[in-house]
């Protein structure tokens, strides 16, 4: 596996503390084994924040390659798609063993994973301080 998943960009703005750059999907991101890793396969265009390097010498209007970590997608992924599978099937499987009808037993299972999204969406200060792009120089 890749040790990091980038993705050429346009600079749009810098700020003191933020650079925004605007990310085109290239048809090649089809192909990528990484690109629903990183959300591109979906998007056509997609901005990205990644923090100001004060000793970079890009400007608005300049290409460059914003990268992140190949690690960090997989956590991604993790967090958005295999721990929300396995709330689900714990808790139709649980509910189902204790003699729960399968439609009562497959509500709680959609509202276990609303719960799991909405501490999720709780925490996503957090997480955005964990998942930092990078500007390749």
């Amino acid at each position: 596996m890749a040790e990091s998943v980038s993705h050429k960009g346009k600079v749009l703005r810098i700020t003191p503390q933020l650079t925004t750059v605007s990310i085109l999907q290239h048809a090649a991101c089809g192909e990528c084994h990484a690109a629903g890793l990183c959300g591109m396969a979906e998007l056509a265009e997609k901005t990205v924040e990644v923090p100001t390097d004060p000793y970079a010498f890009y400007k608005v209007g300049d290409e460059v390659e914003v990268v992140l970590k190949a690690s960090m997608g997989m956590k991604a992924v993790y967090l958005a798609y295999l721990i929300p599978l396995v709330v689900l099937m714990a808790v139709i499987l649980g509910l189902s063993a204790l003699g729960v009808g399968e439609m009562a037993a497959a509500l709680s299972g959609v509202g276990a994973i609303a719960v799991y999204y909405l501490v999720l969406y709780l925490f996503r200060d957090r997480l955005k301080n964990e998942y930092i792009f990078t500007i390749k120089g």
